[in-house]
């Protein structure tokens, strides 16, 4: 299978294995014409049932969900150390309530961030706060419903591999990082601001 994972400018084959949570039962209802899936259990996604019965790998380069890697951290310490074990988490999990029982980030040599719909724009703020808030050095990815319209702008904020929907063109979407040539605004990938740059 052709890889959809563009690390920096290149699509590269990826080493690591993303765990997907346990599945759990939702109830379908419509709100405001739109069909919205409820959770039975009333808990904050994912629930701690989920996270319990959500099984990884105990060998190779997993992705963990942040939750099953804080049920898990105590006996998952060699293999961090190993650069065996990164996180995950979605748009609408708040990191900091989370940062001082994992400490500091950059022991995790990936995060990423799931985006579940193209227009959760949740995840350009959250990438900016994991670099400039927290000083994260090591690699920021994004996956899940991640196109080439947004690239460029996840770059911006602090990204720098991209996970692309299986159903698109990751070669297509490598163009994407290209679509503007010198931004105007500083951030966090050029720090000043075009006028600052340039002399005239």
């Amino acid at each position: 299978m052709t890889s959809q994972l563009i690390k920096g400018k290149d699509i590269v084959k990826d080493d690591w294995v993303i765990t997907e949570l346990a599945e759990t039962e939702q109830v379908i209802r419509m709100q405001a014409g739109k069909v919205v899936a409820f959770k039975l259990s009333g808990e904050d996604y994912p629930a701690s049932k989920q996270v319990k019965e959500t099984i990884f790998s105990d060998t190779g380069k997993v992705l963990l969900p942040l939750k099953v890697f804080m049920l898990h951290q105590e006996k998952l310490k060699e293999r961090l150390a190993n650069e065996e074990i990164g996180i995950w988490f979605s748009t609408h999990e708040e990191i900091h309530k989370f940062t001082e029982a994992i400490g500091d980030l950059n022991h995790f040599p990936l995060i990423a961030i799931h985006v579940e719909k193209f227009a959760d724009g949740r995840i350009f703020s959250i990438g900016s706060q994991l670099r400039n808030k927290y000083n994260f050095k090591n690699e920021l990815r994004a996956f899940g419903d991640v196109l080439r319209d947004q690239i460029f702008f996840l770059k911006r904020s602090g990204f720098d591999s991209y996970l692309i929907r299986e159903d698109r063109n990751a070669k297509d979407a490598i163009k994407g990082l290209n679509d503007f040539s010198d931004p105007y605004q500083g951030a966090s990938d050029i720090l000043e601001p075009v006028w600052k740059r340039r002399k005239r």
